[in-house]
Formats: structure tokens, sequence, C-alpha cells
């Protein structure tokens, strides 16, 4: 472990031996931050000391457990790591979250939010403001940096092509997909992009999102205008009442332009990370399909 990874009463070693107990079954009671390193990574060495510092500023919020890549093979093994740094977040005797690549603190802040994840109220430093969120301008510039310092790190690409999108530069992003190698195109991540861009161009020259609502309440059997506001809704994260746009196209008029609402579920399932909601969605189409 490298002098600005010590450990603490929030931070320590992970090992085979005690994984289960140490960090899963510890789980059961507080959500384990799993950082996955080594001594030769980079940008280890950057997300490192950011992720301990959080654990102390948090003080019992979670627990950072580091993971030696080299030296805990099996562990990397099972996590299916394919570039470090790799953070898993383990909750309740589950992995629930993860994110690869040395986030700024802002971004990491972020995700520990979205999990409920809270310095703890009267501890120190449970004050402290957030650093403010990178843009995705900033993002962009960040892992192109990355890319012009480390070129052989090919999961850069799929992190900048992931970056474009987030930006609304779906042409970049696709030319960053496209040129993506065989190992990393198959890359869940790639998968969920793929699906992304494929809905995102469906809004190319779209009416707004007003104008689409007028035209179908002007006329309900506009399909085409439901087709839209279906990808618009989703697109601005209205899950539900996007799906039930497609769903009602499926219901009235499956085989609209060759069957395209059941196209466009399948494309917004692959790019929607509530599970429970893709599965009501999911046996909602199955009993119209079947």
């Amino acid at each position: 472990m490298s002098s600005a990874q010590t450990p603490s009463d929030h931070v320590f070693d992970a090992t085979t031996a005690g994984f289960e107990n140490e960090v899963i079954n510890a789980s059961l009671d507080t959500p384990v931050l799993v950082d996955l390193w080594a001594e030769w990574c980079g940008p280890c060495k950057t997300l490192g000391p950011i992720l301990e510092k959080l654990a102390a500023e948090y003080n019992g919020a979670f627990r950072l457990a580091k993971i030696d890549v080299e030296a805990e093979q099996q562990l990397a093994a099972m996590f299916g790591v394919r570039s470090i740094p790799t953070v898993v977040l383990i909750s309740g005797g589950q992995v629930v979250d993860g994110f690869a690549g040395a986030l700024p603190e802002g971004q990491i802040r972020e995700f520990l939010s979205k999990h409920g994840l809270q310095p703890l109220d009267g501890e120190p430093g449970a004050e402290a403001p957030a650093a403010p969120a990178e843009t995705p301008e900033d993002a962009i510039n960040r892992i192109q940096q990355a890319i012009a310092a480390e070129p052989e790190r090919t999961e850069l690409k799929l992190d900048l092509a992931l970056a474009l999108m987030r930006a609304g530069q779906v042409d970049p992003a696709q030319a960053e997909l496209d040129a993506l190698p065989a190992n990393l195109a198959t890359d869940a991540r790639a998968v969920r992009l793929r699906s992304q861009l494929e809905l995102a161009r469906a809004l190319t020259g779209a009416p707004s999102i007003e104008v689409l609502r007028s035209r179908v309440q002007s006329n309900d059997t506009d399909w085409q205008a439901r087709d839209l506001l279906g990808v618009r809704l989703l697109i601005e994260g209205d899950l539900a009442a996007g799906l039930d746009q497609f769903l009602d196209v499926l219901k009235r008029q499956r085989d609209w332009q060759d069957g395209q609402a059941k196209k466009r579920m399948l494309a917004a399932f692959a790019t929607i990370d509530d599970a429970e909601l893709v599965g009501s969605y999911r046996r909602k189409m199955a009993s119209l399909l079947f």
C-alpha cells in the first residue's frame, strides 16, 4: 500500500480470506465502497486519496475497502475487473453500483448521494460544501488529457464516448463507440451507450416536447408524435411516461413502422437503471405481444 493509502477506522485492506466477513457480511450493517487499485496505476494514486478523504469526512456512513489487484488477483477476477481504478459499492450483501476511472471529487460525492450516503450529522467535515459537479465539457477535456498521457489505456476511449454522449455530441460519441476494440465493444456500458445513441438520433430535427404533446392531444392516433414524445420524455428523465407512449402505440398499432414501438422499448430498457421499472414494463410489453 502506498503512503497515500493508509488504513484508518473507516479504511481497510480487504483480502480474499476476510472478504466475506469484512465486506459482504459487514455491508449488511454499513455500506462498503471497494477500491480496486495497484501500485503501478497512476490514476489510482489520484483517486485513492480522494476516496480516503471522503471516508474520513463521512465518518462511518460507509467504509472503504482497498483491494490491491496484484496481491488479490482472485478478488479482482471475481469483480471482473477490466481496468483500474475500479470502484464498487456493496450494500445489503450485494453489489449495487460502481464506476471505473479516477472521477473528480464532485462526481464521487454525487455517486454517494445517489445511494443515500451523506456525512453523518455532527461529525467532522459534515458541513463541508460539496465540490462543484464536473460539467460534461470538463469531463471530455479530462479524459482527452488522460488519453494523451496514457494512450495504451483503451478503456479511456469508452469513457470519452460516454462523456461525449452526456454533452449531447451524438456524432463524435458514435465515432468513438465505433472505434472501440472488440473487447470493449461488448462492455455493458458500450451496449447501453449504443441504445442511448439510437434514441438520441431519433430526435434529430424533432419538434419540441410542447409541440409533440399538443399533437397527441389533438390526435391521439398520431403515432409519430407519440413515438417522438416517448423518446423526449425518456431523455428528460420521465421514464414511465416515455415508456407509456411506446406501450400505447404497441397496444393500438403494433405493426406501425415495422414494430418500432417494441424496438423503442427494448432500447429504453437497455438504458434504464431502475430494474423494478424495467421488469414492470417488460411484463406489460409481453402481455401485449404473447
